[in-house]
């Protein structure tokens, strides 16, 4: 038993070689679906490394924020923890500046759509060639739980403790509408499709957004009466469908009644990028 035991403990993580492990146990709660975004982008990375169209070395991610913000720190790439709501000017930045690199959002939805929200419809419009992986849990987790832009109407946070009466921002119809070229959404449960997503956004030149939709077991499970991370995720499985090419104006969730979330990839189009257009108007100066 001893034996084994050690054993266990010496047997290398498979996706040891993109974590940064001496900052392992990591801070999330139990049964909190941003691991499961992490081993995603790890193994959409890995994948894309062993079929020689990326490099690890050449990857940059950057986070705000809260929850899902602390997921730079817990990568193994060149990682920039930012301000809040600051991450995705900085990755258009760090795109700017260099080129060369592959530049990847990872935050939630309070940093990249509440007070990050202004940000992320412009560098949308202007087609900025990076990634937004947004962690969808519908509240603010880490700051107090607070109500977010995608809390749904009814749900209850610290600051609507009678149940929420804003409208929510449908993530995919927002960032279609303001430009994006590639959008797609998945839950937690869908973890192979997923990491597919992303390895498509991290081959497509342009603004690539991502939703994510994850449980929340300490405060907006908790604060809801929804059960368990494992209940949310039976949730998912029953209420979940995978559209082809599903419209991004139908894809309001709304957590009162029982209708479908919608997953599946909205949007991958082509239009000329940031860079792109910049360069023309260089050769024109």
């Amino acid at each position: 038993m001893k034996q084994n035991r050690k054993k266990a403990r010496n047997k290398r993580h498979p996706l040891e070689k993109y974590l940064r492990m001496e900052r392992i146990p990591h801070i999330w709660c139990p049964g909190c679906g941003i691991g499961t975004v992490i081993n995603a982008f790890c193994t959409a990375v890995m994948e894309l490394e062993a079929e020689g169209k990326i490099e690890q070395k050449k990857i940059a991610v950057v986070s705000g924020i809260g929850c899902s913000g602390r997921a730079a720190g817990y990568l193994r790439f060149d990682s920039f923890h930012t301000t809040h709501g600051g991450a995705l000017p900085f990755a258009a930045g760090l795109k700017l500046a260099n080129p060369e690199l592959t530049v990847v959002v990872i935050s939630g939805d309070g940093d990249i759509v509440a007070i990050g929200g202004n940000h992320l419809i412009h560098a949308a419009r202007r087609n900025v060639d990076f990634n937004v992986i947004c962690i969808n849990n519908f509240i603010y987790g880490m700051t107090g739980g607070q109500v977010a832009p995608t809390t749904p109407l009814g749900a209850r946070s610290s600051t609507t403790p009678y149940g929420n009466y804003e409208i929510p921002f449908n993530l995919p119809h927002l960032a279609a509408s303001a430009g994006a070229v590639y959008v797609a959404r998945w839950t937690t449960l869908h973890a192979r499709r997923l990491k597919d997503s992303m390895k498509e956004a991290l081959l497509k030149r342009g603004f690539c957004f991502i939703e994510a939709i994850s449980p929340c077991p300490t405060v907006f499970i908790r604060r809801n009466r929804l059960g368990s991370g494992i209940e949310v995720m039976r949730m998912f499985a029953k209420r979940a469908v995978v559209e082809k090419n599903p419209d991004p104006n139908r894809a309001d969730i709304d957590l009162r009644r029982d209708e479908p979330i919608i997953c599946g990839k909205f949007v991958d189009i082509e239009r000329p990028n940031f860079l792109d257009l910049l360069a023309q108007q260089a050769r024109r100066s």
